[in-house]
């Protein structure tokens, strides 16, 4: 059974930083697709970063650009979201979800495996 696991989230001063994880247990080939999503307050769910397996990248949202960047490490099944110079409006729920067929998308419930999510609060 294919398990995410997202760890590392917590409560940072804004401007500064978190790296968040998602260890993927339970399979042995690669995923096509891992991305990572939030969701704030009242708001809807939306992509933060996605990474195929051919190390193609993109962010949806342009507020994180130069601030985050998403890495995965195939021989550990991980994958990373480090996050910098944090602020106020990156307060969310950060979810991990990977796929190992699609290519990367904007619909959450696309992804096959999803985390429950780890919490990521910024304030002073």
């Amino acid at each position: 059974q294919v398990q995410l696991v997202e760890s590392g989230g917590g409560l940072v001063q804004p401007g500064g930083s978190l790296r968040l994880s998602c260890t993927m247990s339970g399979f042995t080939s690669d995923f096509h697709a891992t991305a990572w999503f939030r969701q704030a307050p009242g708001k809807e769910r939306e992509r933060v970063a996605c990474l195929e397996s051919s190390d193609e990248f993109e962010f949806q949202i342009d507020s994180v650009n130069g601030r985050f960047t998403i890495s995965r490490d195939d021989d550990k099944n991980m994958v990373y979201l480090q996050m910098t110079n944090l602020k106020p409006e990156d307060t969310a729920a950060y979810y991990c979800v990977a796929d190992r067929y699609a290519s990367c998308g904007l619909d959450f419930y696309q992804y096959a495996y999803r985390g429950q999510g780890t919490q990521v609060t910024v304030s002073a």
